[in-house]
């Protein structure tokens, strides 16, 4: 739609130079003082002829360069409308905000952290996404991006990985009061799954625990509809054709990256894992469930208005 705004735009201006009167395209009549008409005056009369030839040959030659220059231009106009280029990067994602203020995890993920965090990293992560998709077709859906991440390479696997996961991740947090409990269909699939509510959260926490360096823990649904847990290094995630780890549609996603809490926990990753099911937003982790996980459809936060 912009290309083809742009390219009107371009012909409505092409039009209004070539048939404007000459003074408003920067072509001006010398100024002519008495002095100069009454000189002119006294020239012979062949002289005035032969000056008023070259006046007409310049007006005819002035009106072809105008007459090629539209041409030209609507030819450009043209090519505009006929073909279309894929959206700047700068078109593709936006930084969503954070649902809630930056304090309002304290005292568990404090607001230096989140700041960091989202202001910084996660901002990070679209801007460098955005620049890998420089030049190439826009994607139906940030899940699209996730399938082929590591086919498409790094900038894509880290950037793109990156993206969807810290998403997902602000998301599935809320203020300890608004924390809720799972719904009865999410709370009966983990106990139908993990026995107990307590021991999905023991398993889940052991291997957040585990993830040797930078990685993400993961509840998810398997494709045999059980929730299971797993771990993902770095920023992959378990849509990710080829990934490591259990394959499954995440629900509910935990940032073990040193940056997700370092500032308050240092080197105590088990403190703060321990902290983190008192922010889960399980409303929004239910919805997860519900709405996508349960059907076999991804979750794709990026939909949901925060």
């Amino acid at each position: 739609m912009r290309s083809l705004l742009a390219a009107a735009l371009v012909v409505q201006a092409a039009l209004c130079t070539a048939f404007a009167p000459t003074s408003l395209v920067g072509l001006t009549a010398p100024s002519l003082s008495s002095r100069s008409l009454s000189a002119f005056s006294a020239r012979p009369i062949a002289h005035k002829q032969h000056v008023g030839a070259s006046l007409s040959m310049a007006s005819e030659q002035l009106q072809v360069s105008r007459r090629e220059a539209l041409f030209s231009t609507l030819g450009f106009a043209a090519a505009a409308l006929l073909n279309p280029q894929p959206a700047h990067a700068a078109d593709v994602y936006k930084l969503p905000k954070l649902p809630y203020a930056y304090d309002a995890l304290e005292p568990y993920i404090d607001k230096a952290t989140m700041e960091f965090h989202h202001d910084k990293h996660f901002n990070a992560y679209m801007t460098n996404l955005n620049k890998a998709l420089e030049g190439k077709p826009k994607p139906n859906t940030l899940v699209d991006v996730q399938k082929t991440a590591i086919k498409d390479g790094v900038a894509f696997r880290n950037n793109g990985g990156g993206f969807y996961n810290h998403g997902m991740f602000f998301q599935n947090l809320a203020p300890a009061s608004e924390s809720g409990k799972p719904s009865d269909a999410l709370a009966k699939a983990i106990d139908a799954s993990f026995g107990s509510f307590d021991e999905m959260k023991k398993q889940f926490s052991a291997a957040a625990a585990a993830r040797f360096g930078s990685g993400w823990a993961w509840l998810g649904v398997a494709p045999d509809g059980k929730l299971v847990v797993g771990t993902t290094p770095n920023q992959d995630n378990p849509l990710m054709e080829g990934v490591e780890g259990p394959k499954m549609i995440p629900i509910l996603g935990l940032d073990v990256w040193e940056h997700a809490y370092y500032l308050k926990y240092q080197n105590r990753r088990p403190e703060y894992i321990a902290n983190f099911w008192n922010v889960v937003n399980w409303k929004i982790v239910s919805d997860n469930y519900e709405s996508y996980a349960a059907k076999g459809e991804d979750v794709c936060w990026c939909k949901r208005k925060s």
